[in-house]
């Protein structure tokens, strides 16, 4: 299986619009890719805090369309991010969408864990409630965002509704880019999956993007990592690596804690 990671810098000086064209042209150039990721929340910025609402578009809005049209013409399954989404009847949500090959939505997911503590997208957006895991031919992904890759029960979840392949677009800060790897080597090593975790490159509201993209495969190894600029990270992975690793290492049947187990009667 051949993925491109598209680790997007985020200018300033760069007008959504002209981003979004420009993203959709490099989506159009992975034709030959089974699987296509762009980072979180691209189109704004992740610490750019005081546009999210200004630049929030409902669901099916020009985000959503641009990156249809780029997934259908390239033939390839995108994980087109996650954009600020405006649901009509309630919040803000920080919300991923994948497409099909053919350009249809395959799934959507609205970010659980909100970074910000009492501030920033923690107060600005609402949290999601749903796991969400999307099938492939080649595998199934499970769908993670940026501050959740803090919450090892999350996915535990996914793994348990059958995700093999865990996919994590993120705007992670330079100051904790260690956290980033170390995280994604142990939520891989620890799920015995594959971990797909794309980055944005630049400043966002003043904040140095870490980059870093990495591809690591279920036993914690790096299969590929990329450098802090805008770059396209792109790795060919076996994904019957999964099976075969819980296979050999089935450490997965023997979890004990947080399995729902009868009751000892009294």
């Amino acid at each position: 299986m051949r993925a491109s990671l598209l680790q997007i810098a985020v200018d300033e000086g760069e007008s959504v619009d002209s981003r979004r064209v420009r993203v959709a042209s490099l989506v159009r150039e992975q034709a030959g890719a089974d699987l296509v990721v762009l980072p979180e929340l691209w189109t704004t910025g992740a610490f750019a805090y005081e546009r999210f609402a200004e630049e929030a578009e409902p669901l099916e809005g020009p985000t959503y369309e641009a990156m249809a049209k780029a997934a259908s013409d390239a033939g390839v399954w995108l994980h087109a991010g996650s954009i600020p989404e405006r649901d009509p009847e309630g919040p803000l949500y920080n919300t991923s969408l994948v497409f099909s090959p053919s350009g249809e939505l395959a799934a959507a997911y609205r970010k659980i864990h909100r970074f910000g503590f009492d501030k920033g997208e923690a107060v600005l957006m609402g949290a999601g409630s749903e796991l969400v895991t999307v099938r492939l031919p080649e595998t199934t992904l499970g769908l993670a965002t940026c501050y959740d890759l803090r919450f090892p029960e999350l996915f535990r979840g996914l793994v348990d509704a059958g995700a093999e392949t865990l996919v994590l677009p993120a705007g992670w800060p330079e100051r904790r880019r260690s956290h980033w790897t170390l995280l994604a080597q142990a939520r891989a090593v620890e799920n015995q999956s594959f971990v797909l975790a794309c980055g944005t490159a630049g400043t966002h509201a003043g904040v140095p993007q870490a980059g870093h993209s990495i591809v690591v495969d279920p036993w914690g190894e790096v299969l590929a990592e990329a450098g802090a600029g805008e770059e396209i990270l792109t790795v060919e992975f076996d994904p019957g690596k999964v099976a075969v690793t819980r296979e050999q290492f089935p450490a997965l049947k023997d979890r004990v804690l947080g399995l729902e187990r009868p009751r000892r009667a009294s």
